[in-house]
């Protein structure tokens, strides 16, 4: 799993704006859309709203419907005045139902339902703005409250959730989601803590962390994985993942694009599967004497092998180094 996203995160960059964060895999990601001028795409995590852009460059015509949990990204999408924007605040998860609201849930043709999205584009994981504002409690390189929300708007924080779980649930997370070898003794060490006062900024998780790891790995902070871990499980991120993916497939015309781009061995093992798993005819019973020619399809079909940035990309922009675009069609 690379860690470089746990702290440095997605970068990212609106086109045409000042900010220093450039999107990672722009090109690619859109490119693998296969736009159609007159097409409806859903970007299903806005950020700074890089790949909208130039989502919105090739349409002539067509609808993007963005999505974003943030609210800050979207305060900044508000920015984006073209018309064939529909900006929604609410997490992934619930994008069946956004398009639902907004008109575009499945429809009746002779073969059955389908959906009407061309495409639909997801660049997972934590933003670079996310990270990069100390007050949002991400990243342990200022000292800030400890909160690690994507949307502030709802849910626990960090803090809030390190002051209530046990030590076995502390454990198990850091463990399952940082792949911290030391998280029986991390959690120990925040049990202990705790016992003192609440755990209230990343400075002191921070340090109470650094002194239950034993052995640091190089280039690597102490506390880079028992945050990440603490990130993952306060947004539900690969809970997220695993709702969102079936609602892209039922969204998506026959021909339309899943395009997702994952961060760390987590995200794509969870992407790769589905992708996989829908690329393939569905598991019948062998014992059934059925024709091999007579299974039904599959709803899917891989396009490509697994895209990662380009050496070129990756000196530019460090953080791109653990990208991977992974590109699945519904078949027709």
């Amino acid at each position: 799993m690379s860690l470089e996203h746990a702290i440095e995160g997605t970068t990212e960059r609106a086109t045409g704006e000042s900010s220093p964060h450039t999107t990672v895999l722009l090109e690619e990601a859109v490119d693998a859309l296969a736009i159609k001028p007159d097409g409806v795409y859903v970007d299903a995590t806005f950020g700074r709203g890089g790949h909208s852009r130039l989502i919105l460059e090739r349409l002539v015509g067509g609808r993007l419907i963005a999505l974003d949990r943030d609210l800050e990204a979207i305060a900044a999408g508000k920015k984006i005045t073209d018309p064939r924007l529909t900006l929604i605040h609410a997490p992934f998860s619930e994008l069946g139902n956004a398009l639902r609201e907004i008109g575009f849930d499945r429809v009746e043709q002779k073969d059955g339902q389908v959906g009407q999205v061309d495409g639909v584009l997801m660049d997972l994981g934590v933003s670079s703005p996310q990270l990069d504002d100390a007050e949002r409690g991400f990243s342990f390189r200022a000292d800030a409250p400890l909160d690690m929300r994507m949307d502030t708007s709802r849910g626990f924080t960090a803090a809030e959730w390190l002051a209530k779980a046990s030590q076995q649930q502390i454990a198990e997370v850091i463990k399952n989601y940082g792949e911290e070898r030391f998280a029986n003794a991390v959690a120990a060490a925040i049990v202990a803590a705790r016992a003192g006062g609440v755990i209230t900024t990343t400075r002191q998780l921070a340090e109470i962390v650094a002194q239950a790891v034993r052995t640091r790995e190089k280039g690597l902070h102490p506390a880079t994985r028992s945050f990440q871990a603490i990130r993952i499980h306060v947004n539900q991120e690969l809970e997220e993942l695993s709702l969102v993916l079936p609602q892209c497939l039922d969204a998506l015309k026959p021909g339309g694009r899943l395009v997702a781009i994952s961060f760390h061995s987590l995200e794509d093992r969870i992407v790769k599967r589905f992708m996989r798993d829908e690329s393939r005819p569905p598991q019948l019973d062998p014992r059934l004497p059925i024709r091999a020619a007579d299974l039904p399809k599959p709803r899917m079909s891989l396009v490509g092998k697994a895209v990662s940035a380009s050496e070129v990309e990756i000196e530019k922009n460090p953080r791109a180094r653990s990208a991977v675009m992974r590109v699945a069609e519904l078949n027709e």
